[in-house]
C-alpha cells in the first residue's frame, strides 16, 4: 500500500477507547500532582530533585495527551475533558488558542519550502539562505541552534507561545497573556510558601526539561538526515508525512513519557489515531515499519543539530559551509 492508501488502512484505528482515555488522561495527572508533592514536601533537595525530574518527564507525556485531545483523537466533545485540557494548556504555557492553530497549520504545510514558518522550525533552501542579509541568516540560525532548543521554557513557551502570541493578537491569544500570569502567581506563591527551592524543583526544573525535550522532539521528528521537503506545487499530504516525519526509536521508559510521539509518521498519517494505538497500527502495516528512524542517542542528535538548510541539488538537509 502506498499513499492514500495507507491513510485509509489506518482508519479504522483513528477510533478511541474511551475508557483508556480517561484511564491514561487521570492516572497521568495523579501521577503528576504525587511528583509535584514530592519536591514540596520531600525532607532532602535529592529526593526532591529525583521528584522534580520524574516530574517535568510526566509534564512531557501529560503535554502529548493534551496534544492529542486538541487533535480530537481522544474525549472529543467531554466538556470535563476540555476544562481539564483548557487549564493545563495555561498552565504548561501553550494555551490553546495558539497551540491549536499553530499545530494544525504545522500538520497542513508539514515539510513545504516556501510556506510560513508556523508551529515549526523554519527552513531554508541553500541559495535562499544564500540570499539574506546578514541579520536574517543570523535569526535564522538562532531559531534553529541547539541553545535555543535547549532553552525552549524561554524561547518557545514563554516568548513564542505566550508573549509572541499575545502581542501579536491581543484578542484571539488573550489566554496567552493569562498563562503568563498564572505562571507568574504560582512562582510568586511557591516562593512564599517554600522559598527559592520551591521556586527551583517545583517550576524551573520541571519547566526547563520538559520544555527542552519537546523543543527537541519536535525539532529532531522533522530535521533529521533523511528527510525530505518539497515545494508546494509538489508537495502532497500522505508523502509528507512518511517522507519527513520520523519514527523516534526510544526505550520503552521513554515511550510512556511521551506517550509514544515517536511513531510520528503514523501520526502525521492520521492524526486522529489516539497515542495508545500508535503501537498497534505501527504493528498491523507492514509498510508503516520502513519509515525512516532517528533516536535519542547523542550521536544522532549532533547529526540532527548539523543540519541547517535544504539543498535541491543534493535532495537532502545540509550544513553551513
Amino acid at each position: 500500500m502506498t499513499g492514500r492508501e495507507l491513510i485509509l488502512a489506518t482508519k479504522p484505528f483513528a477510533k478511541e477507547i474511551r475508557s483508556k482515555s480517561w484511564l491514561y488522561l487521570l492516572s497521568t495527572l495523579a501521577m503528576l500532582l504525587v511528583t509535584v508533592a514530592g519536591t514540596l514536601f520531600l525532607p532532602h533537595p535529592a529526593l526532591k530533585l529525583v521528584s522534580s525530574v520524574l516530574m517535568s518527564l510526566l509534564m512531557l507525556r501529560m503535554f502529548v495527551i493534551y496534544h492529542d485531545h486538541q487533535h480530537h483523537s481522544i474525549l472529543y466533545m467531554s466538556v470535563i475533558a476540555d476544562v481539564i485540557m483548557s487549564i493545563f494548556g495555561v498552565y504548561i504555557l501553550a494555551p490553546t488558542s495558539i497551540w491549536k492553530r499553530s499545530h494544525d497549520y504545522h500538520h497542513n504545510h508539514n515539510s513545504k519550502l516556501f510556506s510560513a514558518s508556523i508551529g515549526s522550525y523554519p527552513i531554508a533552501t541553500k541559495s535562499k539562505f544564500e540570499s539574506m542579509s546578514k541579520s536574517e541568516q543570523r535569526l535564522y540560525l538562532f531559531v534553529r541552534h541547539p541553545l535555543t532548543i535547549l532553552f525552549g521554557y524561554f524561547t518557545m513557551f514563554i516568548y513564542g507561545m505566550c508573549i509572541s502570541s499575545f502581542t501579536s493578537s491581543p484578542k484571539k491569544h488573550w489566554d496567552s497573556l493569562v498563562a503568563l500570569i498564572v505562571h507568574g502567581v504560582i512562582i510568586y506563591a511557591l516562593y512564599n510558601f517554600a522559598g527559592w527551592q520551591g521556586v527551583l524543583f517545583t517550576v524551573f526544573i520541571p519547566f526547563f526539561i520538559s520544555s527542552a525535550i519537546g523543543a527537541y522532539l519536535f525539532y529532531a521528528q522533522h530535521n533529521f538526515p533523511s528527510t525530505t521537503f518539497s515545494c508546494k506545487e509538489d508537495w502532497k499530504y500522505e508523502v509528507a508525512a512518511l517522507e519527513s516525519s520520523s519514527h523516534m526509536l526510544m526505550h520503552p521508559f521513554m515511550r510512556f513519557m511521551t506517550a509514544n510521539i515517536g511513531y510520528h509518521h503514523i501520526h502525521h498519517l492520521n492524526s486522529r489515531i489516539p497515542f495508545y494505538r500508535l503501537p498497534e497500527v505501527y504493528k498491523a502495516i507492514p509498510e508503516l515499519q520502513k519509515a525512516k528512524t532517528t533516536s535519542l542517542a547523542p550521536r544522532e542528535i549532533a547529526a540532527c543539530f548539523r543540519l541547517k538548510v535544504w539543498d535541491p541539488e543534493l535532495n537532502k538537509m545540509t550544513g553551513i559551509d
